[in-house]
Formats: structure tokens, sequence, C-alpha cells
């Protein structure tokens, strides 16, 4: 306990702001329809509890992120006799990913100029908005995983890239029962740390 207190003490908290780009999808429960992957971004604010000498941090955020996809609802008769075709979901979110972060940090001063980290974690993802598609109900939040890596640059800049899949429901159709979709994403953002 007096070990856990004196890191507590001396642990180290900064604040940054981030911004992105992804690559989005949706992970429909049955292949019944093509879905197309499109790119989004994100932007915002992060911060990072560092706990010094062995390299561990947590790492949290507030993000608007705009996800989606383009779904080919023509393919199907039950959504092209009510005249949908190929349409594209756009969703607008906002974002709290929290991480456990390692980052190699004993590397004889190298770590001062670059410094690679390791990070996992879950992300509450709220739909703020989204284009009304018809066809689709929407969920109002989500839990995700997210699994990446980057550096630490002249420790300011942090270069990250994670892959995220969501593992509750983000939508469902209307008309047909137990056909829902995840999103997955590929990200890839720059922080800089004050």
């Amino acid at each position: 306990m007096c070990v856990m207190c004196g890191m507590t003490a001396n642990a180290q908290m900064r604040y940054g702001i981030t911004g992105g780009v992804s690559i989005n999808n949706l992970k429909f429960s049955q292949d019944l329809i093509q879905v197309d992957r499109e790119v989004g971004f994100s932007a915002g604010g992060v911060a990072e509890y560092m706990f010094p000498g062995i390299g561990f941090a947590i790492d949290f955020g507030l993000l608007y992120s705009q996800r989606g996809a383009t779904l080919h609802l023509g393919e199907k008769k039950v959504w092209a006799s009510d005249g949908f075709g190929i349409e594209r979901s756009y969703l607008h979110c906002v974002e709290i990913p929290i991480n456990l972060r390692f980052k190699f940090h004993r590397l004889n001063g190298f770590e001062d100029y670059l410094a690679p980290f390791l990070f996992a974690g879950p992300s509450i993802t709220f739909l703020a908005g989204h284009n009304d598609i018809s066809a689709l109900d929407y969920n109002g939040a989500e839990v995700g995983l997210q699994v990446g890596a980057g550096v630490e640059l002249f420790k300011n800049f942090q270069l990250s890239g994670c892959r995220n899949w969501g593992m509750t429901n983000t939508l469902q159709t209307k008309k047909l029962d137990n056909f829902y979709a995840r999103n997955r994403s590929w990200n890839i953002r720059l922080a800089y740390f004050f």
C-alpha cells in the first residue's frame, strides 16, 4: 500500500489535443448485403496519467468522431421495394476511450526523442446524431475494445494507430429481426501534449 501511495504521489498528469483519420466499417450479424468501408475522422482532448519508473500509464480522452459505411440496401427486395438503394450511413459520435498504456522508457536517454508504446482498453461511444435512414434503428450508445501501438516523439507528440472492435450493437434494421451491425475501425491519430 505504501508503494502504491508513493507511485500515486509521483504520478505525472498531462493534457493535450488529438486528431486523426479512420477507416470505418459496419459488421452485420449476417452477410445479406454488401457493405463498403468509408473514411472518417476524429478530434478532441486527451489526458495521460503516467506512473514514473514503471512505464505504465492510464490515458483517456473525449473525442468527436464521424463514422459510418455505405450500405447496399437495394440488393434485397425487402428494402428495394421501399425505394432504398445504395445508402451512406453517417454516425456522429462522442467517444470516451480509456486505455492502459505501457511506454518503453529505459532506452538510455533515447526515449527523450522516440519512445514506443502499446495500449489497450475499452471505448464508450454515445451517438450524437446520424443521417436518417428510415430502414434503420440506431442505438444511443455502444461499448468497444481497442488495441494499438505508437511512438512518442520529443516527449510532446504521439503518433498512434489502433484497431477498434464494437462489442455492442450500433444499429439494426426495422424489418428484419436479428440483423444488426457493430462498428469496426482502423484509426491513425496524432496527439500533442502541453
